[in-house]
């Protein structure tokens, strides 16, 4: 290396392993929250959440099932599905790529065992195939943390990454809202090329909006 040359993979090394850091703080204070708070912050968010126009005027919601420590959506999976709007539910693939199913209530969730990770609850429906979040008119990402920018930190699996990626191939322009708890909206959260800015993100105790 000569004078003031950057060093790009340097530099991508430095930012991986300080979301890394990042990624096992976040995480730690998940795990410290008791039971009762994870379900009453639950409640609290989906209120948050089906206050947002966005939710309330999408005939389509693609969104997840909460596992562990995440703030809870089951109880916001019901409500959206109560309010009439079809609720797609991803399916994680072998290379950890989402196919999508229609939510038909929790009877249709199935728990499912991925060999090195965790056991998910997931739709038993058919498989739409992983087109099918492209015709969503919103997104709920999973996620660690948001910024000021409304650039996301995941988990690192990369599931979502290419989501955001078949969304912006499509031309397809959902609103992108992630949920967490309020402390995990943060100043700033370190930024890959990759990394996508999200619209808002609902928290039990409102709604932020980029």
């Amino acid at each position: 290396m000569v004078g003031n040359q950057s060093d790009p993979s340097g530099e991508r090394a430095a930012r991986v392993a300080e979301k890394a850091a990042l990624r096992r703080e976040l995480l730690a204070a998940r795990r410290a929250r008791s039971p009762r708070s994870r379900r009453t912050a639950a409640r609290a968010l989906s209120r948050s959440a089906l206050a947002l126009p966005e939710l309330a005027g999408a005939a389509t919601v693609a969104a997840y099932v909460s596992v562990g420590t995440e703030p809870g959506t089951r109880e916001l999976l019901d409500a959206l599905r109560a309010a009439g709007k079809r609720v797609l539910l991803p399916l994680l693939l072998p290379d950890n790529d989402l196919d999508w199913a229609v939510y038909e209530g929790p009877e249709s969730l199935t728990e499912t065992g991925h060999a090195g990770k965790m056991t998910l609850l997931e739709p038993s429906g058919r498989p739409l195939g992983a087109d099918a979040v492209t015709g969503a008119d919103a997104v709920l990402l999973p996620g660690l943390a948001v910024d000021a920018r409304g650039m996301r930190l995941g988990r690192g699996g990369g599931s979502y990454d290419r989501v955001l990626e078949r969304l912006e191939r499509a031309g397809a322009h959902p609103a992108l809202v992630v949920l967490l708890y309020d402390e995990e909206v943060v100043a700033r959260v370190p930024e890959e090329p990759h990394d996508h800015p999200v619209r808002a993100v609902a928290t039990p105790s409102g709604v932020v909006r980029f």
